[in-house]
């Protein structure tokens, strides 16, 4: 044992380390091997990230700008925009859109009668895009919502429900006479 001790030190006199020089050593051999038993840590049980749904909103250009906004009742009181719904749950996921219309959006889902609904079934990391005509003629201030709903399997629910996966988007209009 002392004949190796000697030998250490021998080599690093060799190699100019001094008392001093020596502790930096030690001090960085100590980070390296800390920092490589955290990154293989994380590495090992990298935590997985919960699946989660898109809804969002384009303009006639397919762009999430120029949305429609001011209406006039009976003469441009009707628009077109198209949403799009992205599946990130990490695995296949039946969808159901339902667009309503609203005066009032102080609690989502909205508790009112959807204007169009719409049902399909996404892959995990498929997207699916629809456009939708919409009309207004009732003078006023609307949020037009587009609301993400998902099928639950579960064989005791077997429903789509609005929970922690769903998602909604809105668009504000106005309408005048």
């Amino acid at each position: 044992m002392l004949i190796q001790l000697e030998r250490v030190k021998s080599i690093g006199e060799k190699i100019g380390l001094n008392d001093d020089k020596g502790y930096l050593v030690a001090i960085a051999l100590a980070l390296i091997i800390i920092a490589s038993m955290l990154v293989g840590y994380y590495v090992i049980y990298k935590p997985t990230p919960k699946g989660y749904s898109t809804i969002y909103l384009l303009d006639s250009q397919n762009k999430a700008e120029n949305y429609p906004q001011l209406l006039v009742a009976d003469r441009n009181s009707t628009f077109t925009v198209s949403f799009a719904v992205v599946n990130n749950m990490g695995w296949t996921t039946q969808y159901e859109v339902l667009v309503k219309i609203t005066d009032d959006l102080t609690v989502v889902p909205v508790n009112t009668v959807a204007i169009a609904n719409y049902t399909y079934a996404l892959g995990n990391g498929q997207t699916w895009q629809k456009t939708v005509t919409i009309t207004e003629n009732q003078p006023g201030n609307y949020w037009v919502v587009f609301e993400l709903w998902l099928y639950n399997p579960d064989p005791n629910v077997m429903a789509y429900q609005f929970g922690s996966y769903a998602n909604y988007c809105d668009l504000p209009i106005q309408v005048v006479s």
